[in-house]
């Protein structure tokens, strides 16, 4: 396929790039910074002219071949990065735009990055069960996470006015290098990463994971999490839960350092197979 990756220049956007090629995808990077060649394109992803422009293929005055497929990560990727309405006009902004001109020009599918912090992150006020999964309402507790809870809702409303449209988003957690697990485990300081239930996932596991929605077959809107198979810690589960959420209900086993941002949707639709994880590569 002719794959468009926004945001292929950043930490999660390396991954996906790097398996998409291995796989034999032609992947055009939109993107404001990277590597100059002929699979990049600086793109303001807020001017819907530039980005009309890159997804119809017209560089340098001419046309080339169409698109199959739009893979869209950019984003200001966390809160706290810019100012609350800066973070809210540069991503819905620049989702929008790249949806629409996708729609517009006859993409049908669509793969992008939703986060881990619609479920309720950072958890202050506990989830509503472990693992926490899709199947209960977002909960958004910042600007960052208010703006991907829209972007859920504009991608379901888009698909049911173009039933042929499939937009299938990613709730990646926290996205973690090979390079990052130096510092793992985080047993010293357990309440510093109770956040996000001791969660994250490899970027190669994030690729895989954007590699088998983007071939699932389907329309419509649906929304997975994705997260490695593990936590973070050495620490039993049972004693996280005990110290940090001992009121919140536990959905049958937790496991022993199973994630408790429960991949098994993912797993048993898309085929998600995680293959990595910080205990057995370290830096």
């Amino acid at each position: 396929m002719r794959i468009i990756v926004t945001g292929g220049s950043g930490k999660l956007g390396r991954h996906v790039v790097a398996r998409l090629r291995q796989r034999g995808h032609d992947v055009l990077v939109l993107d404001r910074v990277g590597a100059r060649g002929p699979g990049f394109l600086q793109v303001d992803l807020t001017d819907y002219g530039q980005v009309v422009d890159a997804l119809s293929g017209v560089r340098d005055g001419s046309a080339t071949t169409g698109v199959d497929a739009v893979v869209h990560l950019a984003a200001i990727p966390a809160p706290g990065i810019a100012a609350d309405v800066e973070t809210f006009r540069n991503n819905i902004v620049s989702t929008f735009g790249v949806f629409s001109a996708a729609i517009r020009l006859g993409v049908r599918n669509i793969v992008y990055a939703s986060s881990e912090t619609v479920l309720g992150l950072p958890f202050e006020v506990p989830p509503p069960y472990v693992p926490v999964d899709e199947e209960y309402a977002a909960r958004p507790e910042s600007v960052y996470s208010l703006v991907k809870h829209l972007e859920e809702q504009m991608a379901e409303q888009l698909c049911r006015w173009h039933p042929d449209l499939k937009i299938l988003a990613l709730r990646f957690s926290n996205v973690m290098d090979v390079e990052d697990y130096a510092q793992f485990p985080f047993d010293a300081d357990p309440g510093g990463r109770a956040w996000n239930l001791w969660g994250y996932i490899d970027g190669r596991d994030g690729a895989q994971a954007v590699e088998r929605a983007l071939e699932h077959a389907t329309s419509g809107f649906d929304r997975f999490v994705i997260a490695s198979p593990d936590t973070v810690m050495t620490t039993p589960n049972a004693e996280l839960l005990d110290r940090f959420f001992p009121d919140v209900p536990r959905r049958g086993d937790v496991g022993q350092h199973d994630t408790l941002l429960s991949i098994e949707r993912a797993r048993r639709v898309l085929g998600y197979r995680p293959e990595f994880s910080w205990r057995h590569a370290r830096a």
